[in-house]
């Protein structure tokens, strides 16, 4: 069964891709995919990571920042570092010349060379990636391993297909012992609960900004129909205590121009001075629109208050602990179903339904500085990847 599914597989990954090929054509012509498509789907400019490494697989920004801790603990020759974004791209570029753009699985067959592990993150669940590194010598791990509620029942649809996944993972890290619990019922074996790595060590302020007089508000990793909410919150703020500011910041890039144009607009009405990031990084006006990569941490480092994106609208939410590690006061939305175990860990967190935003914000003098309540130790995973090399 384990053969037969191996190649019914394949046969379908490929017959997939040759159909898919006149729209991935298409989508290339986009600024999000203009770089990941070509080099994903057409090996362009994605030539095979060398062989015999530690091989990292992350998906977005915030995952490739996440395995810093695991990068730093072992030699930097060994690294090879792959990701579907190109976000993700730019955060594993630091770690490591060896870093590529994931390939869509069916030419994975002749782009992957032999590695000594394969790490996984979350839940990027490729057959092809797993059985071939498998295949090919691989230790494979899957790490912060994670099935949320809203996720679980789709998962189970197809159990079918993560019990063969499955079957090619050696190790799996769970956040929590519910995830632990569901991917044991989707097939996993060997299965620890280790805590989320996001909170093992977490990202510190590159640079230190001065910051303004007055209160400082950050509207952090926002996605559409967020921005809104927090300029309409932020108004009322302004209008009952004066010296406030806001800086607020996009989650994906490609979003960072529609941001900026909807809060000049907006800024316009309520007689509101507005500036980008990009084009001065001094925090002079009432509104910030940070439309740049990296600099989140060092904003968090100045602000008072921190209304998290990711969790008005059902995305899932974001992590909070690197506000929290400067005792931000933060306020979050319902929908943060992918970050329950570090929301658990952290204190005083205020969790409020999108139409109470407003009110909340209003009364931030009674919302308590947020703490870090534990860390996560990474040493099993440390210790697993040093036994192969």
């Amino acid at each position: 069964m384990k053969y037969l599914f191996f190649f019914f597989y394949s046969v379908a990954s490929f017959l997939i891709y040759f159909l898919a090929i006149p729209f991935l054509f298409l989508f290339s012509f986009k600024s999000k995919y203009r770089r990941s498509i070509p080099a994903r789907f057409f090996l362009w400019n994605n030539a095979p990571l060398k062989p015999d490494g530690i091989w990292f697989h992350s998906c977005s920004f915030g995952e490739a920042k996440a395995i810093k801790p695991l990068v730093d603990a072992l030699p930097q020759g060994s690294l090879r570092m792959s990701t579907t974004t190109q976000t993700g791209f730019s955060a594993i570029s630091e770690y490591t010349e060896e870093s590529r753009y994931l390939p869509f699985e069916p030419l994975l067959f002749f782009w992957m060379k032999p590695q000594k592990a394969l790490v996984v993150m979350e839940a990027e669940f490729w057959y092809l990636l797993f059985a071939l590194a498998k295949k090919r010598g691989a230790k494979t791990l899957l790490i912060n391993a994670r099935m949320s509620d809203r996720s679980f029942p789709k998962y189970q649809k197809i159990s079918w297909l993560y019990q063969q996944i499955f079957k090619h993972i050696d190790e799996v890290y769970a956040q929590t012992e519910t995830d632990k619990e569901r991917l044991e019922m989707l097939g996993a074996k060997n299965v620890k609960v280790m805590g989320n790595i996001k909170l093992s060590t977490l990202p510190q302020p590159t640079k230190k900004l001065p910051k303004p007089e007055g209160m400082i508000v950050c509207g952090a990793s926002t996605h559409g129909g967020e921005e809104d909410l927090i300029l309409k919150a932020y108004l009322s703020l302004k209008e009952q205590e004066g010296n406030v500011k806001l800086l607020l910041v996009p989650r994906h890039p490609e979003r960072f121009d529609k941001v900026a144009d909807m809060t000049e607009a907006f800024s316009k009405r309520h007689g509101l001075s507005m500036q980008r990031y990009s084009e001065n990084s001094e925090i002079h006006s009432d509104i910030v629109v940070v439309d740049v990569l990296g600099e989140l941490v060092n904003l968090y480092a100045i602000s008072d208050l921190v209304i998290l994106g990711g969790a008005f609208e059902p995305i899932g939410g974001h992590n909070a602990a690197e506000a929290a590690q400067f005792g931000c006061k933060i306020i979050s939305g319902k929908h943060y179903f992918n970050q329950k175990d570090i929301f658990k860990a952290i204190e005083g967190i205020a969790v409020v339904e999108a139409s109470n935003l407003s009110r909340r914000l209003l009364q931030h003098a009674l919302l308590k500085p947020t703490t870090l309540k534990h860390r996560t130790d990474i040493s099993p995973i440390v210790e697993s990847l040093r036994e192969v090399l």
